[in-house]
């Protein structure tokens, strides 16, 4: 008989949406910013905007960024093969190659957890330039002359950075403390 182990990985889409519902708050007044100083608008329209943007890429965005990632790491492992965490290089492998759904290495999941999410911003944020520039050219064709383009993808390295920052201080807590956050 063989025996059933319930450690079948770390599905990081579930533990990015509690992330995600504490951050869409700032990103969007973040983004709405940029937008109206890189658009000349004014501040609420902007924010408008960057509101139906921003949850059309997080309700959309995200998950199609993971599934991409997932599909990547199926093809690059054979479907879901561990490749280790003794030597630093297979660890980075391990967070990289393997960040939509960590392979359960329960000792290490403290930093693995906050680095694959750092990995997973890649992917994320151009999926969500795409959505979000495709959004905001549609609600601002009849306001802004200038191309929208621009002012998404500076609107999104701003948010985007904001994340990375946070993810890299989830990263250092939990290296440090060897507690995930």
């Amino acid at each position: 008989m063989t025996p059933i182990f319930a450690d079948a990985g770390v599905p990081m889409l579930f533990l990015e949406a509690p992330a995600m519902l504490f951050a869409i708050v700032p990103v969007i007044f973040l983004e709405a910013y940029v937008l109206s100083r890189s658009l000349q608008l004014q501040f609420w329209p902007s924010s408008r905007v960057s509101a139906v943007a921003n949850l059309a890429s997080s309700l959309v965005g995200m998950p199609l960024a993971w599934g991409l990632m997932l599909l990547l790491e199926f093809v690059a492992t054979s479907g879901g093969t561990a490749y280790g965490l003794e030597t630093a290089p297979k660890k980075i492998l391990a967070v990289t190659v393997q960040a939509a759904w960590l392979v359960p290495y329960e000792d290490d999941l403290y930093w693995m957890v906050p680095a694959a999410a750092t990995v997973l911003l890649i992917p994320t944020f151009f999926i969500s330039v795409l959505i979000e520039w495709g959004i905001a050219r549609v609600m601002l064709r009849e306001q802004v002359k200038q191309p929208v383009r621009p002012a998404v993808w500076r609107a999104n390295l701003v948010s985007y950075g904001f994340l990375l920052i946070l993810c890299l201080i989830w990263l250092l807590c939990s290296l440090f403390t060897k507690h995930s956050l």
